[in-house]
């Protein structure tokens, strides 16, 4: 079975840095695109950001672009770093799979496999 652990959330004050990992077990994460989503206190999940299987190139929404980076540390780790926190970036976030070689962010439906979320807050 595919399961996936976010790490790194964590508390932070607005314009600090935290670095979060998506960690696979058993299987390389390298064939699979991965996605990075978020969810704020009754608010919809929202796709932030994604890196392809294929080497295409990573997206971003718009909420995150220029402060967020994703990328592929290892074989089985992707990582994003997040740096300018803002409290309106206080969310769980959730890493997803997804055999579909073209990332996005608005579809999440492509994704089928996801973690358990790790909790990022941030203070004002």
């Amino acid at each position: 079975q595919l399961q996936f652990v976010e790490s790194g959330g964590g508390l932070v004050q607005a314009g600090g840095s935290l670095k979060l990992s998506c960690a696979a077990s058993g299987f390389p994460l390298g064939t699979w695109t991965i996605g990075w989503f978020r969810q704020a206190p009754g608010k919809a999940r929202e796709g932030i950001s994604c890196i392809s299987k294929d080497g295409g190139p990573a997206k971003y929404a718009d909420s995150v672009k220029d402060r967020f980076t994703i990328s592929r540390d290892s074989e089985n780790t992707v990582d994003l770093q997040m740096n300018s926190l803002k409290p309106e970036d206080t969310a769980v976030y959730f890493c997803a799979a997804s055999q579909i070689g073209i990332c996005t962010v608005r579809n999440e439906v492509w994704y089928d496999h996801w973690g358990q979320g790790t909790q990022v807050t941030v203070s004002a």
